[in-house]
């Protein structure tokens, strides 16, 4: 009942079979944001805003992403 707790894993999944990473950037500002992109339907979702390399770092490590895989929009 109170003996240690496990600790989960702290990367994020995403479907890899119906969802692509993606990068959408703006051209007016520069402002970007990270998410996914279904390749059925072509939907964005949304997950973190990068207002430095630092963030997408951590997008990258929390879904277990390889650089090469994500492909940036404008």
């Amino acid at each position: 009942m109170f003996g240690k707790k496990e600790k989960k894993s702290l990367k994020l999944l995403y479907d890899k079979e119906n969802q692509k990473p993606v990068i959408r950037a703006s051209i007016c500002n520069g402002e970007q944001v990270a998410g996914f992109r279904d390749i059925h339907t072509g939907e964005f979702s949304e997950v973190m805003f990068l207002a430095n390399r630092n963030d997408l770092e951590i997008f990258l490590h929390r879904y277990g992403i390889e650089p090469e895989e994500i492909t940036k929009e404008y």
